[in-house]
């Protein structure tokens, strides 16, 4: 419940919202901060992989325009501390996907981008993303326009929303299972800059 889409529709069902309304406040909090970077992920490699770009270009590239590399990095994760969900993603795509063409590239990014900060790693949207491409064009059931559709139209984040939906839903049945009266958020997390007064 510590993300934002949980958080809204948490506090939205403890002030007596109805299920969709909950839900869908939850859901517009779904950005570039908070799982809209699979397709800003998928997008980026395998325009970075398409071009040529090796990875240490492909690194270069973004910084000198002043970019993050959409999913690339996390706030507690490192390569100290790996992500679990990421290391099952990447066991299960090299047993069973064709070929992993874009996720071995990603990788390769990942070692340049963790030599120079721990938790710059490749998160589990990055991951989900190029595994999800290779999937797409190394399957056999796709054009590769057909493959670069499903890319474009923004197919990916419609997997993280549909799931995201049913934990969104598991949090709102909770609260009014738990008959969680309104949500009051703690007094010493709210501060207020005021202007000095001289007298």
């Amino acid at each position: 419940p510590a993300v934002s889409g949980a958080h809204n529709t948490i506090v939205c069902a403890r002030a007596g919202k109805d299920l969709v309304s909950s839900l869908v406040s939850g859901l517009l909090t779904i950005g570039d901060r908070f799982g809209g970077a699979l397709d800003g992920a998928a997008a980026m490699f395998t325009e970075a992989f398409d071009s040529g770009l090796i990875p240490m270009e492909f690194v270069n590239k973004t910084r000198k325009e002043g970019k993050l590399i959409m999913g690339i990095g996390h706030r507690v994760k490192s390569i100290n501390n790996p992500d679990k969900r990421v290391l099952l993603i990447k066991e299960f795509v090299k047993e069973n996907f064709p070929k992993t063409t874009l996720l071995d590239y990603a990788l390769e990014v990942e070692k340049i981008t963790t030599s120079k900060k721990p938790n710059l790693i490749l998160n589990v949207d990055g991951c989900i993303a190029v595994s999800f491409v290779d999937l797409l064009r190394n399957s056999g059931c796709f054009t590769k326009d057909e493959a670069e559709t499903y890319i474009q139209t923004g197919s990916l984040n419609g997997m993280f929303v549909l799931g995201r939906s049913i934990g969104f839903i598991g949090h709102f049945l909770d609260q009014k299972r738990l008959k969680q009266g309104l949500y009051r958020h703690p007094w010493d997390d709210i501060s207020y800059v005021l202007p000095e007064i001289n007298n």
